[in-house]
């Protein structure tokens, strides 16, 4: 079993911790699994492989925006995650200034510096310096980056920006993320199962800027609960 979780802000933050919670309680436990997260997919890996709630993360301040601040989300991941090593969760960011698409490792790289890499969203918050060189947002390159995950029997794919979700941005995601699926079936003759928000739970955020309402988060966390308990396995 393994996972890959992608970005979506807040909005995705929720959605991947609702489906993630109750694929618990259905006795799918990703905690020790290798997961890979880009931007919001790897606040939830983070969560979930340190077993922290998402009351927990939905009690962070959230920090306005634009905020040119160095730190601000770093200092946030390590208030709910510290600042140790969490080896089987790995993040998807991009280092600049070309915008280079990379693997951040757990197992080197301290989970909070790790996850404010992965979800600095360029001209919203301020690069993540790690060893010397900056890096944004994993989103700028791929939604989700399903191709780095590790090999599984079973792959969970959460792509809170694909499904129902809106505008053109939506079938980029949606494209990227199947073909990203399709490979990494072919490479390791796996199985993906993948969650994107339904019609129902993609009205909880039909602007850009719903994607870091809190409120609208823990919306999606609930509706993401009811998707989850209801898609086969």
């Amino acid at each position: 079993m393994a996972g890959a979780f992608g970005g979506g802000g807040l909005f995705g933050i929720g959605y991947a911790l609702g489906i993630l919670d109750t694929l618990r309680t259905r006795g799918i436990d990703l905690s020790t699994a290798p997961m890979i997260g880009t931007s919001a997919g790897s606040w939830a890996a983070a969560a979930t492989a340190l077993g922290v709630s998402y009351d927990a993360l939905a009690a962070l301040e959230v920090p306005r925006f634009p905020n040119p601040r160095a730190g601000v989300l770093a200092r946030s991941a390590r208030r709910v995650f510290g600042a140790g090593n969490v080896n089987n969760v790995n993040a998807v960011a991009c280092s600049l200034p070309r915008f280079r698409r990379v693997e951040l490792f757990g197992a080197s790289t301290p989970i909070h510096h790790m996850v404010a890499a992965s979800s600095a969203v360029p001209g919203l918050l301020a690069p993540q310096r790690i060893k010397g060189t900056l890096y944004v947002d994993g989103g700028v390159r791929s939604g989700v980056s399903v191709d780095l995950a590790a090999p599984a029997e079973i792959l969970i794919v959460i792509a809170p920006l694909a499904g129902a979700m809106f505008g053109p941005f939506n079938n980029i995601v949606e494209r990227n993320t199947h073909e990203e699926i399709a490979e990494w079936e072919a490479r390791t003759s796996g199985r993906s199962i993948l969650f994107a928000p339904s019609v129902v739970t993609s009205r909880a955020a039909t602007l850009p800027h719903h994607l870091f309402d809190k409120e609208r988060a823990m919306a999606a966390y609930e509706l993401a609960r009811s998707e989850a308990l209801n898609t086969p396995l």
